[in-house]
């Protein structure tokens, strides 16, 4: 999902089909916002982060139809830029290692879709 979202990131297309893929509720709501806020603005984005996901937990255990995901994502290789000029963005931030944790549902066509999930602050996981 993550990957997705950075490739979308690169000219802030927040219509992308292949969100879709990977996200879906809330987490697909959050991704399209963010994306169309930074169309908007005429920014877009370069680089893309690393994760590390680890499964902490599956419901049921003997047949999953949940999965919850720790993170702890590096954004120091990207940046938020204006389209035009290559110029940081006012809404850029440093990046860095931060704390996520999403949830992953079984989706009624048998595929995996990450539902939710929440993006602690910089410095938040080594």
């Amino acid at each position: 999902m993550w990957q997705a979202m950075a490739r979308a990131g690169r000219t802030s297309d927040w219509k992308s089909p292949e969100l879709a893929r990977y996200a879906t509720g809330n987490a697909l709501t959050t991704i399209t916002r963010s994306l169309y806020a930074d169309h908007f603005n005429h920014v877009v984005t370069r680089g893309a982060p690393k994760n590390f996901p680890k499964v902490t937990s599956v419901e049921p255990p003997d047949s999953p139809e949940t999965v919850m995901i720790s993170d702890c994502g590096d954004s120091t290789g990207t940046s938020k830029v204006m389209e035009k000029n290559g110029q940081p963005a006012p809404s850029d931030a440093p990046g860095g290692r931060r704390s996520i944790v999403a949830e992953v549902k079984k989706q009624p066509d048998g595929t995996w879709k990450v539902n939710q999930f929440a993006v602690q602050g910089v410095g938040t996981c080594s």
